[in-house]
This record gives structure tokens, sequence and C-alpha cells, in this order.
């Protein structure tokens, strides 16, 4: 009589099986929820950067538009204009010598030298005659180009209320507006145009005009340029436009068709006497 054995492999071999495959699912699950966790804050680290550089853009330029209001009241105090032009005249708004090195709330250092020669002929060396002279896609009026002077620079802090703190330098530079035909950058012209339809020949459509450029450095790098145009008018008055608000990679980029202009929306259209400084 013959017996017959089941050949069946024992229980704990499916068992194990069973196991493996749960280890792998919770390993794939742990997977997913590291990359979606890492993702998440990937995002809000992003979102946290925006927001910053969004802040700091926004007080850049509020300083500098700060640093241009500030200048513009000692400006009402100088009746020639030409003192303006050839850098005699300073704003009360000045922290030492109109030239050497500042150090910003974060560490990092500013060289007055370097920013005016920037602003002049685009590199931090001297300028030479020829450099101011030079046709440029930054400086395309030849002999008209402005030649910037430092009229105001310091701490942004030193011109706001008390409890308001701000880590932002500011330097405001004049020079001759770029629309006068006379060649000389270092004097006003002093053959102002008629108001049309009066006959134009013969007068310098920049006589009683002056740019002014601030500039605003705060922490990690963060600069803000911004241009303005101002003009005497009959009633000796200031009449203000704004000519820039962007980056200084656009400033100087575009050729001025007119003395005094506002491209766009205008931030402020405002007249300041000459007497008080106040709003008329």
């Amino acid at each position: 009589m013959t017996t017959k054995h089941d050949q069946t492999r024992p229980s704990h071999h499916s068992a194990g099986s069973e196991r493996g495959i749960a280890m792998i699912i919770a390993l794939m699950a742990m997977t997913l929820m590291v990359a979606l966790g890492a993702a998440l804050m990937l995002t809000t680290t992003t979102e946290s950067k925006i927001v910053n550089n969004y802040r700091a853009n926004s007080e850049s330029l509020y300083a500098a538009d700060a640093g241009l209001e500030r200048a513009l009241d000692d400006l009402l105090t100088v009746p020639d204009w030409n003192n303006l032009l050839n850098g005699t005249a300073k704003s009360a708004l000045v922290d030492g010598a109109p030239s050497g090195v500042r150090v910003l709330a974060d560490g990092e250092q500013l060289n007055l030298n370097e920013i005016l020669n920037m602003a002049n002929c685009q590199k931090v060396s001297a300028c030479s005659s020829a450099d101011m002279q030079a046709v440029t896609a930054e400086r395309p009026w030849y002999l008209n180009n402005p030649q910037w002077q430092l009229f105001a620079y310091g701490k942004i802090n030193d011109i706001l209320p008390q409890g308001i703190n701000s880590p932002y330098y500011v330097v405001v530079m004049i020079g001759d507006d770029p629309s006068e035909s006379d060649n000389d950058p270092l004097h006003d012209g002093v053959a102002p145009c008629p108001a049309p339809p009066a006959p134009q020949a013969g007068c310098n459509p920049g006589s009683g005009v002056l740019a002014m450029r601030a500039e605003a450095f705060g922490p990690r790098g963060n600069h803000k340029v911004l241009e303005l145009t101002i003009a005497r008018t009959n009633t000796t008055e200031l009449e203000r436009g704004y000519t820039g608000q962007r980056g200084q990679d656009e400033q100087n980029r575009r050729a001025r068709k007119a003395a005094v202009q506002s491209p766009g929306k205008a931030l402020t259209n405002q007249a300041l006497t000459l007497n008080g400084g106040g709003i008329s």
C-alpha cells in the first residue's frame, strides 16, 4: 500500500512575501511624502524671497524719491543755478566731504567718487574729457551731456521722522539738462525759448532747466535710480516732471525731445514757491 504525501510550501513563505510587498508600499509612500514636503518648503521659501524682493524694491524707490524731495527744498534756496552745475552749491543733506567711502547698515561700502564716475561715464575710475564728450548709448548728446555734480548724500534716516528706521543711503546729483544747445554743461543757458507760437530761432530750449538724479543703495545690493527734470517758470516757481523710474541699466537711454516732460503716468506734479518751498 502506497502512501501519498502532499508536497506543499510552508505557510511562512506566503507571509514573508506579503511583508515584503508591504515594506515596498511603505517606502514608496514615504518617498512621496518627502517629495511633497520638499516641494512645499521650496514653494514657501520662493514666496518669501519674492515678497522680500518686492518690499526691498519698493523701499529703494521711496528712498530715492525721498532724497529728491529733500534736495528740492535746498535747491530752492540757490538763486544762481550755475553754482549747482559747477558743484560749488551743496544741500544741507551731506555727511562729510563729497568723496570717499561710506558704510551701509549691512557693512557694504560705497565710494562716492565711483558713484559719480559711473553716472558720468559708466566706469568707476576718473572720467577724462574724452569720456565726458564721447557719444554712447547712455550719453547720446555729445557736449550737451550732463556732467553730474554731487549735491546731497547721506542716510535716509537723517531725513525721516523719529521712530522710522531705514538702512538706505541716498545720493542726489545735479546736471545740465541735455536739451540745451550751448555745448556748455557747466552753465545754464541764457536764451530761453518763448512759449509757442512765438519764434523759436536762436533760443536755447534747455535754458532754466536742470536734471536731477537720485540713487538709493540698500542691503544685499539693492539699488534704485530715479531721475527728474526741473524748470523755472514765469511765476518764479519750479515745474517738475519725472523722466525715469526704473533700474540703473535703463537710465539715460532715451533722448529727451522737450525740456520738461513726464512720460507715462507721473508720480507727482507739484509747484514749489522759491520763497517758502511750500506747495502753491
